[in-house]
Formats: C-alpha cells, sequence, structure tokens
C-alpha cells in the first residue's frame, strides 16, 4: 500500500507539471498543438489511475458474511414523545416481528411476483444490471435529484443488510460491487430467499411469513395469486402502500400493475391473471402495540419514513418531540367518541375527527382522525384529517377574503335572489337545446332574502351572495388565495367552475383548520407542522422547530374576516354559538349535497379547532344544518381549550375608506331609488372606482339583473325599498315589459274605501300578451286574474292583512314572462253604525 501511495504521489505530480505546461501554451500560439496531445495524455492516464484504484478498493472489499444480515435488527428504532418530551406516544423499538422460513416453504406466487415487479431479469444477471444503471445514471444526472438507482434484488439485499441507505457515490459502488461478489457465493435462490423473508411491510414487521400472518392470518405457502402480489407490492414503499393506510385503492393498483407484469412475463395465464384481478382480498385487523394519539403518530411516522426512510427509522435510535398536546389530544378523543356514539343513532353519522393549530407557530396540537384507531367497521385507521372531502360553505371565508382584498367591505350589499348562472341558459332558468345545465343554486331552507350586506350573507352562509362574490373576485384568484394560505389540494379552476364557493374542491380538514388560523393570526401563515426536534440516540439534532411566518392575506382582510365571523348578531339563529362573558370565537360551519359532510371550524387568536362528522363511505346523514350535527361536539371541545388558554381579543380592522365606490360601503339604490344588480354598480375589473359605462357587456348581467327586478317588483320588496331609500311613498319599480301604460285604474291612488263594501279592482292598458294578473295588499297575495279584463274582487272587512293604511298592488305577467306593475294607496274605514267593518250580508264572499 505504500507503494501504491508514493506512486499516486508522482502521478500527481507529473498531472501539474503537465497543466502547468497547458497553461503556459494557452498564452503562446506555437505551443497550443501541444495541448491536444498533452489533455488526450492525462485523460488516458488518469482514467487507468482511476480504474485501478477502482479496482484495488474492490478487491480489498470483504465478501459479506451471511451472518450479518441479522446486524440491523439490533438497532435502537425511534421513540415518539409529546410536545412536553416526557409522554411517549409511540415506540417502535417494540420486538421485531419475523419469522424465517425456507425457500420451498413459500408460495411460488409470491416469489413469482417479487420477480415480476422488482428485477424481471433476477436469474439472467450477474449481481448488477449495467444497462439499468447505466439508465439510471442518465436519469440522475437530467432531474439532479439522484433518487434512480436501478437495484436489482440482490442489490436491495446488500443495501438493506450490509449498507446505509445515503444516496453518496461511494455507497452506491459499494452495493455494486458487493452484489456481484455475493452472487459468486450464494446461489440465486438463496438470495431472493433472503430477500423475502427480510422485505419490510410496516412498522416492526419483516419477512412474507409474518407478513402473510398480520395480513391474512396464514402461511406463506397458502398464499393465494391476488395475497401474493399485495405482499409483492408493499415492499417498495411500506408506509404508504400499507393496507391500513389512506393509500389503499393506490395499492390496489400496484397489485394490479403486480399480476400485469406476472402475466406478461409468462408466469400466469390470461385466465388466472383476470381471476386474480376480481379477487376479494381480505385484510385481516390492524394490530398495533401500546400506542396514545395513534392517528398522529402514523402521521409523523409517515413524515419520517419519507425523509429518512425506514431502515434510519427503525435503527438510528431517533428520539422525535412532536407538537401534540397530550391533554389536549385526550379531551379531543373522549369528544369525539362520545359525540359520535350519539350521532350515529340521531342522525346517522358513524365517523367523526377533529384537529387543532397552533396559529402563531402552526404546530398541530390535536390530531383525532376518528373515533375509534381500532373500530374496523367503519375503517377507524383511517385518518379523516388528513383525506380529502369537500368542505361545503365552509369554504366561503377564502373567497371573501379575496374580495376583502379587492376592496369590497362587511357592509357590501349582495342580492340573494333567485338567480341563473349559466350564460348559456335563458333568466329563469331554461335549458337550452345545447343541454347545457343551468345553475340556479339554493338556499338551506328553500328561500331568499333579498339585499343582504356581507357580513349577514356570510354569517347565515346565504348561498346566492356566495356565489357572486366568487364571480366578481374571479375562481383564479379566490383559488390563489386559498392555496396560500394553506389549501394546496386545489389546482385547476376549470375543475370547479362557481361552485367552489359552495365546497366544489376537496380539502382535508388540517389544511382547513391551519388555513382559519391564517384569519387568526392577522394574515401570518405558519405551514402546519408536527415536530419540535428530531436527534439521533447519539443527541445529534437532526431538525428543530423554527417559525416560518409568512404574510399571506392582508392584515385589514384578516382583521374583517374575524369581525364578521365572530359576530354573534349577524349569525342566524340556527348558526349561534354563544359563550359566555366577552370570549370572542370566529365561526364558520359548512354542509355538503345530501348531508354527507358536517363541518365546522373557528379559532381564536390563540387556536384553530376544526371539526367533521360523516361516514367514511360517503353515505349521506340526516338533512339538517351542520350547525345541529357537529357543533355541539365543536363547542364542548372549545370550551375546555377557552378554560386553558388565556382570554385573547381580535384586532378591530380599520374603518372603511370613504373615498371609494358608494356601493362597496353599503348603498345599493340609486339616488331616486331605483334598483339594480351589482354589476350595475361594480366594475369588477375596476372595484374601487366608478360603475361601469355599459354594465350589459357583462355576460352575467342580464341573468343578475333579472334576478333583482323580479324580486324588486314582488310586494315583498316594497316596505324594505321604502326603508332603505327613507321616503313612505310607494317607489314605483320599472317592469321588464317596457311602458305599456298598465296600471290600476280603479281604485284610485288615495281614495278611502269602506271595510265592509264590495270592490272590484280594475287594470287599464293591459297589453295584449297578458296572461294574469297578481293581487297583493301590503305584500300578501289575495288573488290572481288569469283572463281579460283582469278584473278581481275583495271585502276589506274579510281579507287578511287589510289595515287602516294599505299598499294595494297589481302584477301583470304576460306569455313572455315580462313583467308590469302598478301600485296605488288607500285608506279602509269603519262606517257608522258597524263598529267592527265586517260585511253585513253573509252571503258575499271573494270572487276571481
Amino acid at each position: 500500500m505504500k507503494w501504491f501511495i508514493q506512486k499516486v504521489d508522482g502521478i500527481g505530480n507529473w498531472i501539474f507539471r503537465i497543466f502547468k505546461r497547458i497553461m503556459a501554451g494557452l498564452r503562446n500560439p506555437k505551443e497550443r498543438k501541444l495541448i491536444i496531445r498533452d489533455t488526450v495524455l492525462i485523460c488516458v492516464v488518469g482514467g487507468v489511475f482511476l480504474f485501478s484504484a477502482l479496482l484495488l478498493w474492490a478487491v480489498t472489499l470483504k465478501t459479506p458474511d451471511l451472518n450479518s444480515f441479522d446486524d440491523r435488527l439490533l438497532g435502537q428504532s425511534a421513540k415518539i414523545y409529546d410536545r412536553t418530551g416526557t409522554v411517549l406516544l409511540y415506540d417502535l423499538s417494540q420486538k421485531v416481528r419475523r419469522t424465517t422460513v425456507s425457500f420451498d416453504k413459500i408460495s411460488p406466487f409470491v416469489k413469482q411476483a417479487t420477480i415480476s415487479i422488482e428485477d424481471a431479469d433476477f436469474y439472467q444477471h450477474k449481481g448488477i444490471k449495467p444497462k439499468s444503471i447505466a439508465r439510471a445514471i442518465l436519469a440522475n444526472l437530467f432531474t439532479l435529484k439522484f433518487s434512480q438507482g436501478g437495484s436489482t434484488i440482490t442489490q436491495q439485499v446488500v443495501k438493506n443488510s450490509l449498507l446505509t441507505t445515503d444516496k453518496r457515490i461511494s455507497r452506491k459502488l459499494k452495493e455494486w460491487i458487493l452484489a456481484i461478489k455475493l452472487e459468486q457465493v450464494v446461489e440465486k435462490d438463496e438470495i431472493l430467499n433472503l430477500y423475502l423473508n427480510d422485505s419490510p411491510y410496516g412498522g416492526n414487521i419483516y419477512g412474507v411469513e409474518e407478513a402473510s400472518s398480520l395480513f391474512f392470518a396464514k402461511k406463506s405457502a397458502d398464499l393465494t395469486l391476488a395475497e401474493s402480489a399485495y405482499l409483492a407490492a408493499i415492499p417498495q414503499a411500506p408506509s404508504y402502500y400499507s393496507p391500513y393506510g389512506k393509500h389503499v385503492s393506490d395499492l390496489v393498483d400496484r397489485k394490479n400493475l403486480v399480476l400485469k407484469k406476472m402475466f406478461e412475463y409468462k408466469y400466469i395465464t390470461e385466465e388466472q391473471y383476470n381471476t386474480a384481478l376480481k379477487e376479494e382480498v381480505t385484510f385481516q385487523p390492524r394490530s398495533v402495540g401500546s400506542i396514545k394519539a395513534p392517528h398522529f403518530v402514523m402521521y409523523i411516522k409517515d413524515y419520517l419514513e419519507e425523509k429518512y426512510g425506514e431502515r434510519m427509522l427503525q435503527t438510528g435510535g431517533f428520539k422525535v418531540i412532536t407538537s401534540l398536546d397530550y391533554d389536549l389530544q385526550k379531551k379531543a378523543e373522549e369528544v369525539v367518541k362520545n359525540y359520535v356514539t350519539k350521532n350515529e343513532k340521531t342522525f346517522k353519522a358513524d365517523n367523526g375527527a377533529l384537529s387543532a393549530v397552533d396559529p402563531k407557530t402552526g404546530q398541530i396540537l390535536v390530531m383525532v382522525g376518528s373515533r375509534d384507531y381500532f373500530d374496523t367497521e367503519i375503517q377507524g385507521n383511517f385518518n379523516v384529517t388528513t383525506a380529502h372531502r369537500q368542505p361545503g360553505s365552509s369554504f366561503k371565508p377564502f373567497v371573501y377574503a379575496t374580495g376583502f382584498n379587492l376592496g369590497y367591505t362587511p357592509e357590501t350589499v349582495l342580492f340573494d335572489v333567485a338567480t341563473e348562472f349559466n350564460t348559456s341558459c335563458s333568466v329563469t332558468g331554461a335549458e337550452p337545446a345545447t343541454g347545457a345545465r343551468c345553475y340556479s343554486p339554493q338556499n338551506y331552507e328553500g328561500g331568499f332574502k333579498g339585499p343582504m350586506s356581507i357580513r349577514k350573507a356570510l354569517a347565515e352562509s346565504r348561498n346566492v351572495p356566495a356565489v357572486k362574490m366568487l364571480y366578481l373576485v374571479g375562481i383564479d384568484n379566490a383559488i390563489r388565495t386559498a392555496r396560500a394560505m394553506g389549501i394546496e389540494s386545489l389546482t385547476n379552476a376549470n375543475q370547479y367552475g362557481l361552485t367552489l364557493v359552495l365546497g366544489g374542491g376537496e380539502v382535508s380538514l388540517l389544511d382547513m383548520t391551519g388555513a382559519y388560523g391564517v384569519f387568526a393570526n392577522d394574515g401570518y401563515r405558519n405551514k402546519n407542522t408536527g415536530i419540535l426536534k428530531v436527534e439521533t440516540s447519539k443527541g445529534e439534532v437532526l431538525e428543530e422547530f423554527a417559525t416560518s411566518s409568512v404574510q399571506v392575506l392582508p392584515t385589514q382582510s384578516a382583521r374583517l374576516m374575524n369581525d364578521v365571523l365572530s359576530d354573534i348578531y349577524a349569525r342566524n339563529t340556527i348558526f349561534t354559538l354563544r359563550y359566555t362573558g366577552d370570549r370572542e370565537v370566529a365561526i364558520k360551519t359548512g354542509t355538503t349535497n345530501n348531508s354527507r359532510d358536517a363541518w365546522i371550524l373557528g379559532y381564536t387568536p390563540s387556536i384553530s379547532v376544526g371539526a367533521w362528522m360523516g361516514n367514511n363511505n360517503n353515505k349521506p346523514m340526516a338533512q339538517l344544518a351542520s350547525a345541529r350535527i357537529v357543533a355541539p361536539m365543536w363547542k364542548e371541545f372549545m370550551d375546555y381549550i377557552l378554560e386553558k388558554y388565556p382570554e385573547e381579543k381580535f384586532e378591530a380592522p380599520d374603518k372603511n375608506p370613504t373615498d371609494v365606490n358608494p356601493y362597496l360601503n353599503g348603498k345599493w339604490y340609486g339616488a331616486n331609488g331605483e334598483v339594480h344588480s351589482e354589476l350595475y354598480w361594480i366594475d369588477k375589473s375596476n372595484t374601487k372606482g366608478n360603475p361601469p359605462t355599459n354594465p350589459s357587456a357583462d355576460v352575467q348581467f342580464r341573468l343578475w339583473e333579472y334576478g333583482v327586478l323580479n324580486w324588486a317588483g314582488s310586494p315583498a320588496a316594497a316596505a324594505l325599498i321604502q326603508n332603505a331609500v327613507g321616503t313612505s311613498t310607494v317607489i314605483q319599480i320599472p317592469g321588464t315589459g317596457g311602458t305599456s301604460g298598465f296600471s290600476i285604474a280603479y281604485p284610485t291612488k288615495g281614495s278611502s274605501i269602506r271595510r265592509g263594501d264590495r270592490v272590484t279592482i280594475s287594470i287599464a292598458n293591459a297589453p295584449s300578451t297578458l296572461s294574469r294578473v297578481e293581487f297583493y295588499i301590503n305584500g300578501n297575495m289575495i288573488g290572481t286574474s288569469s283572463q281579460a279584463p283582469f278584473s278581481f274582487s275583495f271585502i276589506p272587512a274579510d281579507t287578511p292583512g287589510v289595515s287602516t293604511q294599505n299598499v294595494l298592488r297589481a302584477i301583470g305577467i304576460d306569455t313572455k314572462g315580462l313583467r308590469y306593475e302598478s301600485g296605488i294607496n288607500f285608506t279602509a274605514t269603519v262606517p257608522t253604525g258597524n263598529p267592527t267593518g265586517t260585511s253585513t250580508n253573509p252571503n258575499q264572499t271573494n270572487s276571481q
């Protein structure tokens, strides 16, 4: 070896002298011809030297000792603690479970499936596959990720048992050389047997025999073809492909890929292939040792395995301090189980979930993924807090926050009126010949409330105003806001359309909880994290929590949202959740179509809490609002938190600017009391500026305008409009039927009518296309007339709703759906001698 080192020094000095000569030659044109010769010489000598060094290094490597294949099992596994570092949540070093079996005691299906998916040329190569290695090298060079290895089964045996799992080139070289050496001293079947007895299947489970017992309650020799394909599919990523995790559909896809490969390589027939694809495979219930907060532990375990590798997690002796508050976790688990037990009978909801995040740090304090992790009837080990479900109206705050960014305020008025939004449809929602589906969203109770401030519309979770808000701010902008706040599952805006605001996209409860925390934290986001510190058995700190606060929402927008969602007086009674004293809690609920999902998100400046209730199989619950189904569970947990956390109040938002479009601050009618839709007053490309000069240019204008004018022409709107405009006179709202002169000819304006007299209303200038006229007194319909001359008779004393001062309105509708209307005031008097004002003729009745 001393001789070798002396030679290396001599070659190094020689190369250095040549390098100096090359540099000099670059400055001297006469010597340039020598550069090419010297460069080639260096490459040849360097190549020979490198090859010699590698050869010497390879020769000195010892052939693997088969007894060393069990050494890794003696390492220290990770221990996962709560945030105090004193409560042990889970010890991954629980006794390793592995049962070694001989090669002839393993099903041929397992062997064939493994070879098919892992190393189709296993029985042909000599330990490595140069083509695969070259392909992996090229892929690594192009991607610069160095994640491709081109590993054979032999290489995997060497890597898993003798080497570390890092990506250093030296380790990979050792792997290649030792794989070649191993093949020289060990038969192929024995190598495959080593692999099958050492394959990881998640946690402390190793080898096909132990996995067969755990998953299928049978020996590996008795596995069916489909079961064998499952076992071959799992070792590539045991946590990800776990049959007890949240990627079961991906496991099924990989199992099917294994079967496809087996068929392609002629291990099985086409009939066997098709039969195995259809085979129903049942996994045994998961058996886990002592564990606290199991959904959270598995969430952390998945993170650690993805970052450090399963081998390091099993052997590195990690001490993991998590962010979990175990006291809150215990309370949350108790509350979820209690309420779901009740709701399963009452509301047909057999599962629930709850998560809590500290908005100021992003630290996950609570994670309850189901009512019971070990309940196999509901797939209890499935973590609903990280699963993607439709959030219903709980998504609305992200859309309204986007509106606040653009200048809308809680006082801005949106019309909650029947509105068609599909521009291919008619204003009344008639579907076109093209078959396009019309879209006229309804509210939870089926009615509409007319003009509403954003404060009221959001607090009462009205749907039409929310859809209008989404259109005004733009779908792309709304998604951009939500993603910036932590809802990263939303991607393509075209996938959702205007239904996005009503929960058309799928999100996770954990992401929603963290995103609501952005409101609580004045617009600053801290990414959700469950880790405070990870250190090795030697005390080396691999990672440690550090704040990473980034402002993703203007402070004013966040404070406006806090002000709205914490306003208990703005919420409708059904949504009200009150707290004693002056504790401020912001709340938003959400219910999906057919009540498949019930959500509630709420927060204080100190903590954000989200809860979900439903069925894992997506069956509908009782048709009730989330406030009835999930809110009581959430409130009991929040009450417990408020006792532990010091009181904090939300910072008040700044006052609304006055130098902007008056519509933004709540003026929803014109100077003379005229009423129009939002698009008449707001230019959505310049929200704070003047109204648009040509509002009809917006494709939605005709639809929105019809809906608002249709509402404004109704008797129910008269009093509201009068009150808003501040006049006692009846505001005449122009109909959409033009200036036909349609009017009430009798009674005349301001006339006095005795309460006991029969009065016949007559209409003047009725259009020839008129189909019917509706008659209202003080907003109450008293009858209709469907034939010319469209007269109608009534007796004030016998007509409900008639008082001393009254408003009589007639609304005409023609065959095309156009409206005409007229209104007058009249006084109902009581004649002398008849103090009750009732009819003196018992045979008189109303007619039409």
